[in-house]
């Protein structure tokens, strides 16, 4: 197996720390109770939502990456994962710099620092190779990556990447998704990094 796996919003969650920096800039109430998804929907129906949002994203995924936590039950599917000596690679759509970013903070640098903290390259931690971690300026090249690796898996929590044109027909498709009301597609919906594991690995234990 040679599993591809999304980074933001898949390995790692924001919401907590999209809320605080939203309420600090005025964009939502101090009451306001909601995932990225919904807070993101909520700004763009602001004046000039769009580049508010954008300006938003570039902060929390630079400054207060630090921030952000790993979803519940990565770490199991990435140690199981190792265990069995399967091909395990981050394949992320993110720019090198914020959009609006006024401080142009490296928002990939930022992203290999948090996961050398949380363990991801340790060979006493999760043992992954720091160099089956890829980040694409576009969605199209995240694609061709995927195809690139040879991947057999692909888990993402966004429905457009499996959407793309040309991304291969013979990866099989793993949406995380654990909010209520999933989408439907061409594509396997996950609730949680457990089902995850119990599905993906499973057959191997």
């Amino acid at each position: 197996m040679r599993i591809g796996i999304d980074f933001d919003n898949t390995i790692v969650r924001y919401d907590h720390v999209f809320a605080a920096e939203a309420r600090t800039r005025g964009l939502i109430d101090q009451d306001f109770l909601g995932t990225k998804t919904e807070i993101r929907d909520h700004i763009r129906t602001l004046s000039d939502g769009e580049t508010k949002w954008q300006r938003l994203q570039g902060r929390v995924y630079g400054a207060l990456m630090a921030d952000a936590e790993l979803i519940d039950g990565v770490g199991d599917f990435l140690t199981e994962g190792r265990k069995r000596n399967f091909d395990i690679f981050i394949v992320s759509h993110k720019t090198q710099f914020g959009h609006h970013d006024p401080d142009r903070v490296d928002l990939r640098q930022q992203a290999k620092t948090w996961m050398e903290v949380h363990g991801f390259f340790d060979p006493s931690g999760y043992g992954l190779d720091p160099g089956n971690v890829f980040f694409a300026p576009t969605r199209a090249e995240k694609v061709a990556r995927i195809e690139a690796l040879g991947c057999t898996h692909f888990i993402d929590d966004l429905v457009e990447v499996f959407a793309e044109p040309d991304f291969p027909d013979e990866v099989r498709r793993a949406l995380f998704h654990p909010a209520d009301n999933p989408p439907e597609g061409s594509f396997e919906v996950f609730r949680t990094w457990q089902d995850i594991t119990d599905d993906f690995l499973g057959a191997s234990r």
